[in-house]
């Protein structure tokens, strides 16, 4: 992976650009995506302290996905899709406002901080996670048209709450022995810093594979496209604020 991509893909960004002056109010044209479609499921990680730093986010008081409206209504369809087939969407991340991509930045430059290094990045030095583009700013979840997912069987099956301090499991583990999310098998948890989270990784072979491809599969037909390192992560193509990385909070009274 490398600056402009892996959490930070944005290939129209540079690395100096910052939140236009507009942005740090509310967020114009965006949505609550449950309120477009209440089917799609939601679990967002970075309102909570199961992720990759080990707390909330800066920037996530409420656990919504926001998106642009042109975004939900695109997930509408996908959901549609995936619900003819026995599935549904589950989110984990949607609009990200700038505070928490500065936030991740902090982070990865205080060695001390490693709380759940052994679930999200078992095999790599977290000094190595800024160079090598894991984490960095800006990111194209500011702009509202990017949104990190899976598939769930339809109904899902329950999924135990996440409990802080819990024993940790790397995200590279088999199904059966990582987090026990709801998720259908991607082969790898969220959020995975190894290159098993690649999209086509050659090693993830089976129901793994086929379920990556499922899900590449609805969100292309959708209008979405995937970034190639992550399996979970996908733009969509004819996003609305190309150029613009919002500040506004992850919260209802920023939409509107």
């Amino acid at each position: 992976m490398n600056p402009s991509a892996g959490l930070n893909p944005s290939a129209s960004a540079s690395p100096s650009a910052r939140p236009s002056p507009s942005a740090a109010g509310r967020l114009p044209g965006f949505v609550v995506l449950t309120d477009v479609d209440p089917r799609i499921h939601t679990d967002v990680r970075y309102a909570t302290a199961h992720n990759f730093v080990g707390r909330p986010i800066t920037g996530y008081p409420e656990p919504l996905c926001l998106l642009t409206r042109q975004a939900a209504e695109a997930l509408r369809r996908a959901q549609d899709a995936a619900l003819a087939g026995g599935h549904s969407l589950k989110v984990y991340d949607c609009y990200r406002p700038q505070s928490a991509a500065d936030d991740f930045v902090a982070w990865a430059k205080r060695p001390g901080e490693q709380q759940a290094k052994a679930e999200f990045y078992p095999d790599v030095a977290k000094s190595r996670l800024f160079a090598d583009g894991y984490i960095g700013a800006p990111t194209a979840h500011s702009r509202g048209g990017t949104v990190d997912l899976t598939l769930v069987d339809e109904p899902p099956a329950s999924q135990p709450p996440y409990v802080p301090g819990q024993p940790q499991v790397a995200c590279t583990a088999p199904r059966g022995q990582r987090f026990a999310d709801n998720s259908i098998d991607m082969g790898t948890g969220f959020d995975c810093f190894d290159a098993r989270a690649h999209t086509a990784d050659p090693r993830i072979t089976g129901a793994a594979r086929d379920n990556r491809r499922l899900l590449r599969r609805l969100m292309t037909d959708a209008g979405f496209v995937n970034y190639d390192r992550e399996w979970w992560h996908y733009r969509y193509r004819d996003e609305p604020y190309p150029d613009t990385y919002f500040a506004a909070p992850v919260a209802r009274s920023s939409v509107g």
